[in-house]
């Protein structure tokens, strides 16, 4: 493997507009939550508003890590407890029938060291994830007309997203049938019906990671979770994702490594392209960390109260070591401020970082 690059401001370029286009793009989350809080009368998130998971656990830096993996959070060996939300990507609470891309974001507590800009005061490192490999669009005037386009659809016609999700799928199986895949008809329904639990989550876009750059997977190693993989789950049931989620859950627990792919070659692992997958035979995924979580109840009504409704996720939250790369990402800080924002003003109840899990009612 070559060695990592080390990080240079000259990878980041801005994209034409990128104001203008950030602009639009608050506008337009904006009135996704405006339109599922008049429905729903509650404060969802723009984007991954439903829950299937809601856990506890503790995350473990892996001893004696060599000097590029020894970076920011992973610089020295400690155990955190961590706060893990697993959701699906609309902004709209659907059934499980409209199957689209599945998220993990994990919240790692007592957090030390200098932070970004924004979350001054917290002790937080969150990393949140999907299972893809790489993002949908390259930078955020692409993102941006896709969202247009899925905002006009929230609120309308839940029987013919169904529809569409079923006949998606059907387009993606036969895709993956011939070793391919389309993460283009994944996003629009087509997600494979599988256990969340069996999947491999990434952060489609990089971050610093101390002196260099790097992407972040997290990925089940424990027995149950691995054979999780591929297994299928009955949409008929309306929140299925979130029942077998209990159902692992109330009698196990589960395992995830927290991996890294540094950046070992600019050319092939560009920072402003986050449609980009990085190759794997260039870079592979290491582990850095060990996530654990043991048998709890997994998903509730009073943990929805406590998570889904008081508290945020963002890649922003965390340490300087660790700030997010790439255009998407700068027009994602003021997203994910904007929805946090917007939620805690609908809710009526501040949105605030924890400093322990005490309180939430695991």
């Amino acid at each position: 493997m070559l060695p990592p690059i080390k990080y240079d401001p000259r990878y980041e370029v801005l994209e034409e507009n990128e104001g203008d286009t950030e602009k639009e793009l608050l506008e337009t989350l904006r009135s996704i939550q405006d339109t599922t809080f008049k429905d729903s009368g509650q404060p969802l998130r723009s984007v991954h508003a439903k829950s299937h998971g809601l856990l506890r656990g503790e995350l473990k830096v892996l001893d004696n890590l060599p000097h590029q993996l020894a970076q920011g959070l992973f610089a020295k060996e400690g155990t955190y407890p961590v706060l893990i939300r697993l959701s699906t990507s609309p902004g709209d609470v659907l059934e499980d029938a409209v199957s689209t891309p599945r998220g993990m974001a994990v919240k790692v507590l007592g957090v030390e060291g200098a932070r970004l800009s924004g979350s001054e005061g917290d002790t937080t490192q969150d990393f949140v994830t999907v299972n893809g490999k790489a993002f949908m669009n390259p930078g955020p005037k692409s993102f941006l007309g896709g969202l247009k386009l899925l905002a006009g659809t929230t609120d309308k016609a839940p029987s013919l997203k169904k529809l569409l999700s079923a006949a998606l799928r059907g387009a993606e199986k036969a895709l993956e049938a011939v070793g391919t895949e389309s993460a283009q008809i994944k996003g629009m329904g087509g997600e494979p019906a599988k256990h969340p639990l069996g999947e491999s989550f990434f952060s489609q876009t990089p971050i610093l990671f101390g002196d260099y750059m790097a992407k972040v997977s997290i990925a089940p190693v424990s027995v149950g979770l691995a054979g999780l993989k591929g297994e299928p789950v009955d949409l008929n049931d309306p929140n299925v994702l979130r029942h077998v989620v209990q159902q692992h859950f109330a009698q196990q627990g589960g395992e995830w490594e927290l991996r890294v792919q540094l950046n070992t070659n600019i050319e092939e692992m560009p920072i402003e392209d986050a449609s980009a997958e990085w190759p794997e035979n260039v870079s592979p995924y290491i582990p850095v960390a060990r996530i654990t979580a043991p048998p709890q109840a997994g998903w509730s009504e009073a943990l929805s109260l406590a998570i889904d409704e008081k508290t945020s996720f963002s890649p922003w939250h965390g340490l300087a070591a660790h700030r997010p790369l790439g255009a998407l990402n700068r027009v994602r800080k003021a997203a994910y401020a904007m929805s946090s924002g917007l939620r805690a003003q609908h809710g009526g109840t501040p949105i605030v970082e924890p400093k322990t899990l005490d309180g939430i009612p695991f």
